[in-house]
């Protein structure tokens, strides 16, 4: 599956402001309309989470559980920014998979 990712702080920006917020223990997700070809995901962890091993665990989790969750799945033209929360790199990965399921389920992405 080709993952077409965000890499610009304007559209990180863009999702913060103008997307819509859903917030579950681990992650928390924000949806916004693009007008590109596709989904695109973007996965922050701030330096509050801690230290770069922390954060660099906090993202691979939750691209682990995204690609586990999206596969084969088409969410329209959606940009996707997960976020990484303090606890995300103590939990397990089938707790943060759980998670984002559950965030999908209750936005209707599935």
């Amino acid at each position: 599956m080709n993952l077409l990712t965000i890499k610009k702080g304007k559209d990180f920006k863009k999702a913060y402001s103008r997307g819509k917020s859903y917030v579950c223990p681990c992650v928390v997700l924000y949806v916004n309309k693009n007008f590109k070809r596709g989904t695109r995901v973007g996965i922050t962890a701030s330096k509050k989470i801690g230290n770069a091993v922390r954060r660099n665990r906090a993202r691979r989790v939750i691209r682990q559980a995204y690609l586990s969750l999206a596969n084969n799945k088409n969410f329209g033209d959606l940009d996707l920014v997960f976020v990484a929360r303090a606890r995300t790199p103590d939990v397990k990965s089938y707790e943060v998979k759980r998670c984002i399921s559950n965030l999908f389920n209750s936005i209707k992405l599935e």
